[in-house]
């Protein structure tokens, strides 16, 4: 237990015997943790808006003229047995006359009148066809495009596959832009643990003189380099948590006519998962980037 207090307590003045080295590995490790905290929030709620998005895309299939009702029928249940299809919905033709007289002769309803006992939406009886997957769009609509009795096939212009594509290109921006800013925080990291060996060298070689183990010796650079990893990695996480719901009831305010299609994960959702990994990581860099410059320049 004395070993292990003594690692602690040097380990911990070693932070303060050098300030700026510290201070700009805290700073560092804080950009990098707070960018990676960023990026995973917004990758993590744009893959979430792409599987709404998703639950709402859907095929619509029109029939030919004067195709039966039993055919009609014998369609539908060719089409769920699909491994694309998600749900199925049908339409007659009555109802989507009701649909758009609701939606198109809204304060006109004399207008509507005038139809009484004629429907011209008399051939529009139709399937509305939701996915599993929007990817499996193309591969369904084929299928229903070469199936008898079947008019016409529509599909969404507009697919999840551009929210997909977008997060695939943030997640790689992000990852380069992170791996830099590792690759700076373990360097100045090891910068600050080799000013540490520096000025204690002399007290080291006593300390191997009268038998100091090797890790007695390494064990306090460890610790100090695991305490600003730590240090840096916990202050921009509280950040972020303070910020997120702050950032995303503003954009709900400014921007509640997307309120459908902008939906955000709750932030204990998103911490359940970055607080761990974020705090994992800067443990990993601070002892990286100790241990690394332990093995240069420390010879025990």
């Amino acid at each position: 237990m004395n070993t292990i207090f003594y690692c602690l307590k040097q380990g911990i003045r070693n932070i303060f015997r050098n300030k700026l080295f510290t201070l700009a590995s805290i700073s560092t490790m804080a950009a990098c943790i707070f960018l990676f905290g960023l990026f995973f929030a917004i990758v993590t709620n744009v893959q979430y808006i792409v599987k709404h998005v998703e639950t709402n895309i859907c095929v619509t299939v029109f029939f030919d003229k004067n195709t039966s009702e039993s055919r009609i029928e014998e369609i539908g249940e060719e089409v769920k047995k699909r491994a694309e299809v998600a749900d199925i919905q049908f339409t007659s033709a009555e109802e989507a006359w009701d649909s758009f007289k609701v939606d198109y002769f809204k304060g006109k309803e004399e207008v509507a009148k005038a139809f009484t006992g004629d429907n011209p939406l008399a051939n529009s009886a139709s399937y509305t066809i939701y996915l599993n997957d929007a990817s499996m769009q193309g591969a369904l609509v084929t299928y229903l495009e070469h199936m008898d009795d079947v008019r016409e096939v529509k599909k969404s212009d507009f697919t999840a596959s551009s929210f997909s594509n977008f997060s695939l290109l943030l997640g790689y921006v992000s990852a380069a832009i992170i791996i830099i800013l590792l690759a700076v925080a373990v360097f100045l990291i090891g910068n600050t643990v080799s000013v540490g060996i520096t000025v204690r060298r002399e007290e080291i070689s006593i300390m191997k003189l009268i038998g100091a183990t090797d890790f007695f010796v390494k064990a306090p650079f460890l610790v100090e380099g695991i305490l600003i990893g730590v240090i840096g990695a916990a202050l921009p996480l509280v950040i972020i948590y303070v910020a997120y719901e702050k950032v995303v009831a503003y954009i709900l305010e400014q921007f509640s006519v997307l309120g459908n299609i902008i939906i955000f994960l709750p932030a204990e959702e998103i911490f359940r998962y970055l607080f761990p990994v974020g705090i994992v990581l800067g443990v990993g860099i601070g002892y990286l980037g100790s241990s690394a410059t332990i093995r240069k320049h420390l010879r025990v």
